[in-house]
C-alpha cells in the first residue's frame, strides 16, 4: 500500500467511528480513491501531505476537461460497472459534482490537519465553483393522480409502490428512510413515524407526520400486507426482505412511462417541500421535517417558487384581505 492509501484508510476508520451513513462513507472513499489515482498517475505523488493549493486547482481543471466515467479508481471496476454502456459517458462533469468532490476532499484534509499530519491545510482557500441554479421539476396534481391510477392495486408490488408514492408526497421523507421503516416505528393513532438515526442522512432520530387520508391508506395497507407477507418492514419485497432503493426507482420510472412522464423518488420530496410552502408552511418547520441540519440547506434546495406560485400564495395571505375578513 502507498502512504496515501493508509491515510485514506485512517480517515475512513475515523468517519466510521462517527457513525456516518453508508452512503456518505462510500462517497468519501470513492472521491478520495479517484483523487489518489490522479496524484499518482499525473504527478507520482503517493503521500497526501504533499498536496499544494496549485495542485488541487489543476485537479479541478482536469476534472472539468475530462469526460464522465472516463477515469476509475480501479480498472477492475469496469468489469462490473460497465461505464462504456452509459449514455452520458464522456459528457462534461457538472459543477455540482465537482463541488461535491471538493467538499469530500476538504473534509479529508481537515482531518489530516486536526490530526497533525499536516501543519497547514492546502485547501483552506479553495471555494466552490459557481453553478447555475436548476429549478426542481414540479409534478402537477393531475399527473400525480394519473400516476397513482396507473398502478394495479391487485398486484402486491404495485399496491405497495402506490402507498410508498403517496407517503413520500405526504411526508417529504427520503426514499432510503422510507424503505427502512419498521412496522413498530409507525404510530397510527398520532399519525407519526419515527425515523431511526441509523437510517437518516444526519444520523439523528426524527419524527415525520402524515395526514388523516394517509392514516386510512396505511391501515388498509397493513391489513393487506399481513395477509401475504410476514415482515417487520412496513414496505417489504414480496420475498419478505427489505425493498431496495434501486428496485423502487426502477418501478417508479416504469409507472411514469405508462403516463408519459419522467419521475424519480426525490421529485416527490421536492414536491412535498414546495406544496408545504405554497400551503403556508414556514421554512423553519419544513427544515425540521426534511431533516436538514441547517435552514440554509432548505432555502437553497427547495425554494423554487415561480411568479405564479408567489401570486397564488399571496392571495391567501394578503394582510388587507385578512384584516377585512376578521372585521366582518
Amino acid at each position: 500500500m502507498e502512504k496515501i492509501d493508509i491515510q485514506i484508510d485512517q480517515f475512513m476508520n475515523y468517519c466510521q467511528s462517527k457513525n456516518l451513513s453508508r452512503k456518505t462513507l462510500m462517497s468519501y472513499e470513492q472521491t478520495l480513491k479517484l483523487f489518489a489515482r490522479y496524484l499518482f498517475d499525473n504527478l507520482k505523488i503517493t503521500d497526501a501531505t504533499k498536496l499544494t493549493e496549485k495542485i488541487y486547482r489543476d485537479y479541478i481543471i482536469y476534472i472539468q476537461e475530462r469526460g464522465k466515467y472516463s477515469v476509475v479508481a480501479e480498472e477492475k471496476s469496469k468489469e462490473t460497472n460497465y461505464p462504456q454502456n452509459r449514455k452520458d459517458l464522456n459528457k462534461k462533469v457538472s459543477p455540482a459534482t465537482i463541488n461535491n468532490y471538493t467538499r469530500n476532499i476538504k473534509v479529508f484534509y481537515s482531518f489530516l490537519f486536526e490530526q497533525n499530519f499536516i501543519k497547514k491545510n492546502p485547501l483552506k482557500n479553495i471555494k466552490s465553483i459557481k453553478c447555475a441554479r436548476k429549478p426542481k421539476e414540479f409534478i402537477e396534481d393531475m399527473e400525480i393522480i394519473k400516476l397513482l391510477k396507473s398502478m394495479d392495486n391487485s398486484k402486491f408490488h404495485e399496491y405497495r409502490d402506490n402507498i410508498i408514492t403517496q407517503i413520500l408526497l405526504d411526508t417529504g421523507m427520503r426514499i432510503g428512510e422510507t424503505l427502512s421503516i419498521l412496522v413498530q416505528d409507525l404510530d397510527l393513532a398520532n399519525r407519526s413515524i419515527l425515523l431511526q438515526a441509523e437510517n437518516t442522512k444526519g444520523s439523528k432520530h426524527r419524527y415525520v407526520y402524515f395526514s388523516p387520508i394517509m392514516q386510512k391508506e396505511l391501515r388498509r395497507w397493513l391489513q393487506y400486507k399481513d395477509r401475504y407477507v410476514e415482515s417487520n418492514y412496513l414496505f417489504p419485497s414480496i420475498k419478505c426482505n427489505k425493498l431496495q432503493i434501486g428496485s423502487f426507482e426502477t418501478n417508479l420510472r416504469q409507472y411514469g412511462q405508462r403516463i408519459g412522464i419522467n419521475i424519480h423518488p426525490h421529485q416527490l420530496r421536492n414536491n412535498f417541500a414546495k406544496r408545504f410552502l405554497m400551503a403556508g408552511g414556514n421554512l423553519f418547520t419544513l427544515s425540521k421535517i426534511l431533516g436538514h441540519s441547517d435552514i440554509s440547506i432548505t432555502t437553497n434546495s427547495y425554494l423554487d417558487l415561480s411568479d405564479d406560485d408567489i401570486r397564488k400564495t399571496y392571495q391567501a395571505f394578503s394582510p388587507l384581505e385578512n384584516m377585512r375578513k376578521a372585521g366582518k
